[in-house]
């Protein structure tokens, strides 16, 4: 009889238990929700970033609609577009970086 009168609160310790331990580390649980809620801050940043180059692209395109050309846009985008310059244009290039000569430092 004295054993009988433990089985339910030892099975709702159990039970208490389970869904104690499934509340922290469970798929839903508080660890999930803290790496969700991380991963939402990474995600709302590069949100914003492609805001603002989705602005600066409609900007530029707005540019170049038919009723609002601006020749200078389209004056870039074309020498972009085409890799062409005209005589006096200042070409600037990216410098490259030496290639180590392997054969001389082999001999010494």
């Amino acid at each position: 009889m004295r054993f009988t009168a433990f089985i339910f609160p030892l099975l709702a310790c159990g039970a208490a238990g389970y869904f104690a331990y499934h509340l922290e580390t469970g798929d839903h649980g508080l660890e999930a929700r803290s790496e969700l809620n991380g991963r939402k801050d990474v995600l709302e940043g590069e949100l914003a970033g492609l805001k603002a180059v989705k602005e600066r692209i409609e900007r530029d395109v707005a540019l170049l609609r038919p009723e609002s050309l601006d020749p200078d846009m389209l004056d870039e985008r074309a020498r972009a577009i085409l890799n062409l310059a005209h005589q006096g244009d200042l070409i600037m290039l990216k410098r490259r970086q030496p290639v180590p000569d392997t054969a001389s430092a082999k001999k010494r």
